[in-house]
């Protein structure tokens, strides 16, 4: 079968799927206070859906599937989910990104089932500044399930994801780092982007990467660069002098990666999105509701990705914000 490819020769390797709008934090970064209106069940993709998609979009090629949401844990039943997606020849990793609440508790199934790597998004190591973000006193679930993990080597590495944010994020630099270096964890921040709910992102409140890593190196020294020989690879990704432990950085903004992008989106209400920041969507839920079969599911699939932009514009007067907030979109 030929290969997904968009009208920039970009061969598409890896696909998102966000199996729910719900999450039980209410992050600053995210979403309102008083959260967004939830999705109904009728709107929300089964399981047998979801894994029709996988199936054909593995067919044409995507290797890669991570599930997210919203938080993918307060789906009932979601080791089933992934134990559906690993019996899908040509697929070769499946991951999960989670805050980490409900982990300890499902960590066993979903080893279990197949998963292979997690990544958890942790943006502080102190309590107090913990629940201002997420408006929940949580830290220290999200700590046991972290310990929890190490019982199940079967899946890893064990990312940790904290969204980089000036004036919030540079004093904890050193001590994620120790953090990660003591726990064997691969340490990444994430350039804070523009897709809050509420719409108060500003171009200065990033924190960049390069910044970070100045913070680091101005302790540890020179870090060492790690190449994957993945083009599309988004973290810049980097050794300690030691060999021990590694930190990645993902900047969106201040170094956009569209060039090599490879991914695409299925949110919650299968709406397929070739790009975070996309401003269209194609119905995939109508599709799959319909008397159509695969071959006209591939159709569409192909169709929208020969569609995907060519980048996103943050930082330029052409830029448009997305329709949805990164809990609707799928982290």
């Amino acid at each position: 079968m030929e290969p997904l490819v968009d009208s920039y020769g970009r061969r598409i390797k890896n696909m998102r799927i966000s199996v729910t709008d719900k999450c039980n934090f209410r992050c600053t970064y995210c979403m309102p206070a008083e959260g967004l209106p939830w999705l109904t069940k009728a709107e929300i993709l089964s399981y047998e859906e979801l894994v029709r998609i996988s199936r054909v979009a593995v067919s044409m090629g995507i290797e890669q599937i991570r599930l997210t949401g919203g938080e993918p844990l307060v789906r009932r039943d979601l080791p089933e989910l992934v134990r559906q997606l690993r019996q899908l020849d040509g697929l070769h990793s499946l991951s999960l990104t989670t805050n980490g609440i409900l982990l300890k508790q499902q960590a066993q199934a979903l080893a279990d089932a197949g998963l292979t790597r997690i990544n958890v998004s942790l943006d502080s190591l102190i309590r107090e500044k913990f629940t201002q973000l997420t408006r929940r006193d949580q830290l220290a679930r999200v700590l046991e399930s972290l310990d929890e993990l190490a019982k199940y080597p079967s899946i890893h590495p064990i990312k940790i994801n904290a969204v980089a944010m000036r004036g919030f994020s540079e004093s904890e630099v050193l001590d994620f780092v120790r953090f990660a270096r003591d726990k064997a964890y691969v340490m990444r921040w994430i350039e804070f982007m523009p897709l809050d709910a509420d719409q108060i992102w500003r171009k200065e409140d990033i924190l960049t990467g390069h910044e970070i890593k100045a913070i680091i190196e101005a302790t540890h020294g020179p870090l060492t660069p790690i190449t994957s020989g993945d083009p599309s690879e988004t973290a810049r990704r980097y050794t300690f002098s030691d060999g021990i432990g590694e930190v990645g950085f993902i900047n969106p903004v201040s170094e956009p990666f569209c060039a090599q992008c490879d991914r695409i989106r299925i949110t919650a209400d299968g709406q397929l999105r070739t790009c975070l920041f996309a401003t269209e969507e194609t119905d995939l839920r109508s599709v799959l509701r319909s008397d159509a079969d695969d071959t006209e599911l591939e159709r569409v699939i192909r169709q929208a990705v020969w569609h995907k932009e060519l980048k996103h514009y943050i930082g330029d007067k052409r830029f448009k914000r997305a329709n949805r907030s990164m809990s609707m979109i799928g982290g």
